[in-house]
């Protein structure tokens, strides 16, 4: 059994976080700048057994894609692109940024660390992760 990777794709950065190989647990691995990602993709894939990818999907209340999916729909074609045997699997993300920062508070991080874009979008990956997981878990 492989690892899932989740990412949260932004703009600027991209968040992170991977499952163990028995796919129970969710942790953030690292925030990588956008321009990087495909690098850091081509490395991990080769050092690591991935099974699946999860991208978190922007969503507005209404169920309809929010304005960020004009670079997230993008990504998705290339990584498509460049990896058609790997399932990769869109979730809906919202509201994790604001779930990864309450998750920070809660945690005891300190006010400048919460302030860190790069922490956010990790944490907001591995609550994307999470969250799948537990659904996964729940529908067998």
């Amino acid at each position: 059994m492989g690892r899932i990777l989740a990412i949260d794709y932004g703009k600027k950065r991209v968040g992170i976080a991977v499952t163990d190989p028995m796919q129970m647990i969710a942790t953030r691995l690292t925030t990588v700048s956008s321009h990087e990602i495909w690098i850091f993709l081509k490395d991990y894939f080769a050092k690591e057994s991935v099974e699946k990818v999860i991208v978190g999907y922007p969503m507005q209340m209404n169920n309809q894609p929010s304005e960020a999916v004009l670079y997230i729909n993008p990504f998705l074609k290339k990584f498509q692109k460049d990896y058609p045997d790997m399932p990769l699997e869109q979730v809906d993300e919202r509201f994790t940024s604001k779930m990864a920062f309450r998750t920070m508070i809660d945690a005891g991080l300190k006010k400048k660390d919460r302030q860190n874009k790069g922490t956010i979008d990790g944490v907001s990956a591995t609550i994307i992760l999470q969250s799948y997981l537990e659904q996964k878990n729940y529908i067998k």
